[in-house]
């Protein structure tokens, strides 16, 4: 079988510390940085203030753009253009969670290319962005090396894709030091999402021999470390495991994509603001018990990477397995565990299923669904 693989970022630094060679990598681009981050966090942790600094001891010229929304839209996206060109940029720096990294790559793409972000959904070819150094702030998205980016489009209640090489960042700085001042919450939501990445990239109908070798990787480290994030926020060792297994977790979907959980978790973002670790954390456990029984072998080894015990197991015992303890980790990380908790009803479910289904990803699912089985999958995490 050929593989063809997507290009990574030019340089990935990873480590505590990190994050002060970001003035050095932008020195290498410009002399006027973009730096988009979200509303108030990083500047409340002093982030911005390291960053900031390293800039200007590079000699570089730090310009804040901090409006980023959590799920960011067309609307945040635009303002971030129009300011860069006012301001005279030539770099950017992308600093925060998944939705400071996509919106600024979103950004960097309408700076060097014409038209709007509409205009670029899915793979429509554009011209490489502005430069872009990314500085994850969480450990889930892993959006610092990978070629997508997500926008929600308010007016449609849609979330779109873009894709392509052009967005990939120039230089990716990991510094797990940045993740040690996430909520619990946060923690969790992020962790699951990075969890929900690897086993899609795993179980997908589009996975190869080296997504494989990512992907099982990134399990063995979020599942054996995501739980003593969440409890125990200053262990710089779960910390450090996190940030590199979301990493491994990046490499392995950039190319193999993702499946059924993302299909199903996008509408609920746009038509419920639910976040998408938290849509992802609900979904996955149902997900793959759905899948179990066209891919009993993926998630028995799902389930070794998880820490289980799998030995003399079948590959149908072995998943079984596999997903309880999905189920059990799910549970272990305290997030909202029911869609009623974030308003969806009963008459909601068949619109939401039909948004799923449409989903270029629900193609990349082990077992093909209909609408029925959606529905069913949504309502067996609707609650009351």
């Amino acid at each position: 079988m050929s593989m063809q693989i997507f290009q990574a970022p030019g340089r990935i630094i990873f480590g505590c510390g990190s994050v002060n060679s970001v003035g050095e990598e932008c020195a290498k681009y410009g002399t006027t940085a973009l730096v988009v981050t979200g509303k108030s966090s990083a500047a409340k942790t002093g982030m911005l203030d390291k960053v900031s600094a390293s800039l200007k001891e590079s000699g570089v010229l730090p310009v804040l753009f901090a409006e980023v929304e959590q799920d960011p839209s067309v609307s945040t996206v635009n303002k971030g253009v129009t300011f860069a060109r006012e301001k005279g940029c030539d770099v950017i720096v992308a600093l925060g969670g998944g939705s400071p990294l996509d919106a600024a790559k979103a950004i960097s793409l309408l700076l060097t290319n014409k038209g709007e972000i509409q205009d670029y959904e899915g793979f429509k070819p554009h011209k490489h962005g502005m430069p872009l150094i990314a500085i994850p702030t969480t450990a889930g998205t892993a959006s610092e090396v990978t070629r997508f980016t997500v926008i929600t489009d308010t007016e449609r209640k849609l979330k779109m894709l873009v894709g392509g090489d052009g967005i990939i960042p120039k230089a990716a700085l990991l510094d797990p030091e940045l993740t040690l001042t996430m909520p619990a919450g946060v923690t969790a939501a992020t962790g699951m999402d990075a969890l929900t990445h690897a086993i899609e990239a795993y179980i997908s109908r589009r996975a190869m021999p080296l997504t494989d070798i990512h992907a099982i990787k990134a399990i063995e480290l979020i599942g054996g470390n995501l739980i003593k994030a969440v409890t125990d926020p200053e262990n710089i060792i779960a910390r450090e495991a996190m940030l590199l297994g979301q990493l491994h977790a990046g490499f392995a979907f950039s190319n193999s994509s993702v499946a059924l959980v993302h299909s199903m978790s996008r509408p609920l973002g746009a038509n419920f603001s639910i976040p998408h670790g938290k849509a992802n954390a609900m979904l996955l456990p149902a997900v793959m018990d759905y899948n179990r029984l066209a891919c009993p072998e993926k998630l028995k080894d799902v389930a070794s990477a998880l820490g289980e015990n799998t030995d003399g197991l079948s590959p149908r015992e072995g998943a079984v397995v596999g997903v309880e303890s999905l189920f059990e980790i799910f549970s272990e990380t305290g997030l909202p565990a029911t869609l009623a908790e974030y308003g969806v009803t009963e008459n909601d479910l068949e619109a939401l299923a039909e948004d799923a289904i449409a989903s270029g990803s629900t193609a990349n699912n082990p077992r093909k669904p209909i609408l029925s089985d959606v529905i069913s999958i949504y309502s067996s995490i609707l609650g009351s």
